[in-house]
């Protein structure tokens, strides 16, 4: 069996595109029922950002959506009208979290927020995700990962030397303020457990982005100058960064001076070991265009292969630079059940990538592949309380919206 740690958690899901659809796909893998409401026009905009995954009938789900939306359930309903909120508010009476990324002042507006849904359930860990948080003169400010990435510094330091700023694409804000965000959910849970009560919790790209700068701005505070982009390498530590090798190149993690020692062992640098310009780590630092140029003329002797096979023999951390296709085919990946395969309906054979966490020794699994939109309508209208002539009639005046195949009581 795999590991389901918070069966019996509901969850209600009303954000969309990837920190609060990441922060609810992570409590699903856990065992949560997680419903994701959406809009029942184009639903999670994500659904419509290519590339997409086609299905065998010609229906097309974007990838970044496939990534974040397993193990829920979907309802699609119109939040504007009164039965889609009064519908939405009986069902977050039945929830242990309710999620929601609006725009400032959006859920109020539609009845969906932290006091009006707390008055009804006090129980309810109701968790806020926004650009800017709550608090401070930008609080109304929108924000998209790549706007924090500007906002906070990052892009200040992302890039090679000297050169323009450079994103970095795989969201990292977004992502990580999801983990903020589960883990802030958690918290509360466990709170909750104490004390019967539920609580608001509150995470932010800004809050995300600048505390993943923590040591950055230790270091501009200490030093009172900005740090230069430092490419692949980091500015407190060398060598440390991507070198060419005869073919192909390699990542040279030289972290502490035990390593520069072995390296130099292995790269017949014997003699530079105790030169006080490379003798430790601070040392290197301070002449790092000597030391890079010095470990670049070595390290182009040999090719990658032998050269990971050498440094890899005497512990010294190295790796190559990777594809996605080469990640993808590793065989430490297949084994470590990273990625996995799963039967889909709709779209066919799918992969995925797992929760980054094993519970007593096993990953957990896909129990729903992402949904199709508003797949789940009537099951999740049914468990709040409503029949199926109420249903029909919310779906017939476009208060809900349900697949085509789902779309009488006799189907449903």
């Amino acid at each position: 069996m795999s590991p389901t740690p918070v069966a019996g958690l509901k969850v209600l899901d009303l954000s969309k595109v990837l920190a609060g659809p990441l922060c609810a796909q992570y409590l699903g893998d856990m065992g949560a029922d997680v419903i994701k409401i959406e809009t029942t026009g184009a639903g999670d905009e994500t659904r419509g950002w290519p590339p997409f995954r086609t299905g065998t009938a010609g229906e097309s789900t974007g990838t970044v959506f496939l990534s974040a939306n397993r193990n829920k359930r979907s309802l699609a309903i119109d939040l504007r009208s009164e039965a889609g909120r009064v519908a939405v508010q009986r069902l977050s009476d039945q929830s242990d979290v309710v999620i929601e990324s609006f725009g400032p002042g959006v859920a109020k507006r539609l009845g969906v927020d932290a006091a009006t849904l707390r008055e009804r359930n006090p129980r309810l860990v109701y968790c806020s995700i926004s650009g800017f948080g709550s608090v401070g003169p930008m609080r109304d400010g929108k924000g998209y990962d790549v706007i924090l990435q500007a906002f906070c510094g990052m892009l200040a330091i992302t890039g090679e030397r000297g050169g323009p700023p450079v994103r970095s694409p795989f969201s990292p804000v977004d992502q990580a303020t999801g983990l903020h965000a589960l883990i802030g959910i958690l918290a509360a849970l466990v709170e909750r457990s104490r004390t019967g009560v539920g609580t608001t919790v509150e995470a932010s790209l800004f809050d995300t982005a600048t505390g993943f700068l923590g040591y950055f701005l230790q270091g501009y505070w200490e030093r009172g100058t900005e740090p230069e982009r430092p490419g692949s390498g980091h500015e407190s530590l060398c060598p440390y960064e991507a070198f060419e090798t005869r073919d192909k190149p390699l990542i040279l993690g030289v972290a502490n001076d035990g390593l520069w020692r072995l390296f130099c062992d292995a790269a017949g640098l014997q003699d530079k070991v105790d030169d006080p310009r490379f003798a430790t780590n601070a040392a290197r630092v301070a002449n790092r265009e000597e030391t890079v140029a010095m470990v670049r003329g070595v390290l182009v002797t040999r090719g990658r292969n032998e050269w990971m096979e050498a440094l890899g023999k005497v512990g010294i951390p190295c790796s190559p630079l990777h594809t996605l296709g080469e990640l993808s085919a590793h065989p430490h990946t297949a084994a470590s059940g990273m990625v996995y395969e799963y039967p889909n309906e709709r779209l066919g054979p799918t992969r995925a990538v797992a929760q980054p966490l094993r519970f007593g020794g096993e990953r957990t699994s896909l129990r729903r592949p992402p949904p199709a939109l508003g797949e789940h309508g009537r099951e999740v209208l049914r468990g709040a309380g409503y029949d199926d002539t109420q249903i029909d009639a919310m779906l017939s005046t476009g208060v809900i919206a349900l697949p085509s195949s789902a779309g009488s009581a006799s189907q449903g």
